[in-house]
């Protein structure tokens, strides 16, 4: 079963879905400041455009483009600049 999400007034939408080995979600953000919050480790990999991140326990802001991908371990916040329309795939677990 798909379940739809939608946060931060609209501006992050994502479907999440059962995937072969673990639970994830491909989804959509506009461009905006965000702080996400995670139950369990994820895997970010960024399909589209870009994501600047300050991750858990870094001073340093990282900026990671289509084709790159980033951990965030559980039970934490992190912070997400966004410039342009970026699509994502998060696989938790």
């Amino acid at each position: 079963m798909l379940a739809v999400n939608e946060y931060f007034e609209g501006q992050v939408k994502s479907i999440g879905f059962q995937g072969e080995d673990k639970p994830a979600s491909v989804g959509v953000m506009e461009a905006g400041d965000y702080e996400f919050g995670t139950a369990a480790p994820e895997v970010m990999h960024v399909i589209s455009g870009a994501l600047t991140v300050l991750l858990p326990d870094n001073d340093e802001w990282q900026t990671f483009k289509a084709g790159d991908k980033f951990d965030v371990v559980g039970d934490a916040k992190f912070q997400v600049k966004v410039s342009v329309q970026t699509a994502y795939l998060c696989v938790y677990g």
